[in-house]
Order: C-alpha cells, then structure tokens, then sequence
C-alpha cells in the first residue's frame, strides 16, 4: 500500500525551497528471506551468503544477508511515499553518484528511507537536476544499510 507522498512540489522554486530539508522516514519494509531469493533470481547473483541459511549461519554475520542491491534497488518505492513529482511534465532517474553499502543487512530485518534534498540546479529552460541523498536505514543497527546520491532530471 502506497501513502501519499509528504511533499508535492510543482515548480523549480518548489524545489529549491526543499534544499537542506529531511524528508521521512518512510514506512518499514521487512527484508525476509523470499525477497532476497526473488531478488537473486532476477539478478542472477546467488551467492551463498545471500540464500544459503545454512552456510550463512555459520559466517561472521550468522545469517544470509540481503544484497547491497537490494536495498539501493528499494530507494524508488520509498521515495514514493516522501515526494511525488506528478506536478512536473516530465521525470527521469538519472542515475546515482556516491554510493556506499555501509552495513550488512541480516534477513528478517526491517528497512526505511530518509531523504534531504542537496542541491537543484536548472541544466536549461525548463529542465532541473535534483540531487538526493538517500539513507537506508535498519531497525537496531546504528550504521546506515546503503547511503547514495540519487539525481532525477525534471521538467516543468
């Protein structure tokens, strides 16, 4: 289930006026072991530490551990629920800069999103970059899962 996005923004001013501001947390997402292996079979990556529990137990971690992937492929759908950009006649993810898998994440944990919008800045008429950092968080684990520069390209 969706919830509505927190904030609306509609014009480059808008945008602007977001700069410096948390946006979130979102709403919990529990990591299990089935969308590890979902996400495994998609990307082709199964390497044990991710769906072997039994192997898995016996690493330093103690259980599989979700793809670093995986959490950063979760970003867009959290983002969702913290901005919608419908006001805007176009928008595109246009790729990530920085990022970094800070600390394993162990199945059955529960992931959010935090956001601050970091810079904008209008590349031509009518066209705006937005850069976002992106911190991906697990409940009990003081470290961050993944932080990451997202940059979407706007127009209005």
């Amino acid at each position: 289930m969706t919830q509505t996005a927190q904030h609306r923004p509609t014009s480059v001013q808008d945008l602007k006026d977001l700069v410096g501001v948390e946006l979130g947390p979102t709403q919990w997402h529990v990591v299990d072991q089935a969308a590890i292996d979902g996400f495994a079979d998609i990307t082709g990556d199964h390497q044990w530490i991710h769906v072997d529990p039994a192997k898995a137990a016996d690493s330093p971690f103690g259980s599989t551990i979700a793809h670093g992937l995986y959490s950063l492929s979760r970003t867009p759908a959290f983002f969702e629920e913290l901005m919608a950009f419908d006001g805007f006649t176009h928008s595109l993810n246009y790729g990530y800069d920085r990022i970094r898998f800070i600390h394993p994440l162990p199945v059955d944990s529960r992931i959010r999103m935090r956001a601050e919008v970091t810079q904008v800045e209008e590349t031509s008429p009518g066209q705006v970059n937005v850069v976002t950092k992106l911190t991906v968080e697990a409940d009990g684990i003081d470290k961050p899962i993944v932080v990451a520069n997202s940059i979407g390209r706007f127009s209005v």
